[in-house]
């Protein structure tokens, strides 16, 4: 009877330690994003966290909001860093108050052809490293980028070449794609994404820098601008996950493991689902009297050595800047875009 009591409390205390070992190895990630539930991006990013609580076997939560609803959209870096959330899947540019070199993690401008390009400079060719160098100061990790593809630009007016931008006036957000398009001749508005279709009805403007093809569609864009590129050559803005540091590092290897796992999965899908989506639209276009512009290689490489010569300017406010810089144009020539 004595050594079945002594087996049974040490199989008791051995469980017990077990159990205590699962719970002590369970952490719950609260994380924001700006889209909403309902677009595509929003259902992808659903996808992500269920795989990451699955392949976890429910070690790691994820309480996720959507929609920018605990903070505003471009306070969600600052909200991770200081605890309030622990992960920002934002926008990185949002931050370049803080550093110009923010804008060169999220949006080059005209550097890179396709989404592809953009996430081998993040995964290997040094993106990454350098990101981090950058977030180190403000407690945060990147942990990788998540982008679907090139944006179209819209126009009232025909686009047909580089030579069109000339008195092109067009919305545009502030900062390096207004330096770079004031460069070629055109004449970007600052204005709110909410005003552009007002813009474009009443002249206002001559076309806008909304979203991809499929987006602008399904905001209506095209039911007033009749001219659109296609491909995209001037903007491929990039969301993230970036965590702050302490919760990462309070990871396990084998959690940060699937979360990197599970964001590369999803960094595929916003890649494809993009794509098809753009087809669709594109195939849409004849049918509702859109003219879609495939730019020469020519004039795409015109367009980017006026970003590169905008990033040079850019380059010269912050050293972290120069080094954004840097390695961006050491990618291009290394994959081929660049000499």
């Amino acid at each position: 009877m004595k050594i079945k009591s002594k087996l049974a409390v040490t199989t008791a205390l051995t469980l017990g330690m077990l159990t205590t070992a699962a719970v002590a190895g369970d952490v719950t990630l609260r994380i924001q994003s700006q889209m909403a539930p309902e677009s595509t991006q929003g259902k992808l990013l659903a996808v992500f966290v269920d795989d990451i609580e699955t392949m976890s076997e429910g070690s790691i939560k994820i309480e996720f909001f959507y929609s920018a609803a605990v903070v505003k959209s471009a306070e969600t870096f600052d909200a991770a860093s200081t605890g309030i959330l622990d992960c920002d899947m934002t926008n990185g540019s949002y931050q370049t108050g803080k550093n110009p070199a923010f804008q060169f993690v999220a949006d080059t401008m005209g550097g890179y052809d396709t989404p592809m390009q953009y996430l081998a400079w993040v995964n290997f060719g040094g993106g990454r490293e350098a990101i981090n160098e950058i977030y180190k100061p403000y407690n945060m990790h990147y942990v990788g980028a998540q982008v679907g593809g090139q944006e179209s630009l819209n126009s009232t007016k025909p686009l047909p070449n580089i030579e069109s931008l000339k008195n092109f006036k067009f919305r545009s957000p502030p900062g390096l794609e207004t330096e770079i398009f004031q460069s070629l001749g055109s004449k970007p508005v600052v204005m709110d994404f909410t005003e552009i279709f007002t813009a474009l009805e009443t002249g206002i403007v001559d076309g806008a820098d909304a979203s991809t093809l499929a987006q602008n569609k399904s905001l209506g864009v095209y039911d007033v601008a009749k001219h659109t590129t296609y491909p995209g050559f001037h903007s491929m803005s990039s969301d993230q996950l970036a965590c702050r540091q302490d919760a990462w590092d309070s990871l396990t290897p084998a959690q940060q493991r699937i979360i990197e796992t599970a964001h590369k999965k999803l960094m595929a899908d916003y890649v494809m689902v993009t794509m098809i989506e753009n087809g669709e639209a594109y195939a849409q276009m004849d049918d509702m009297g859109v003219t879609t512009y495939d730019w020469s290689a020519e004039d795409r490489a015109k367009f980017r050595d006026a970003a590169k010569s905008a990033w040079d300017a850019w380059a010269e406010k912050t050293p972290e800047a120069a080094m954004m810089v840097k390695s961006h144009k050491d990618f291009l020539k290394r994959i081929g875009l660049s000499k």
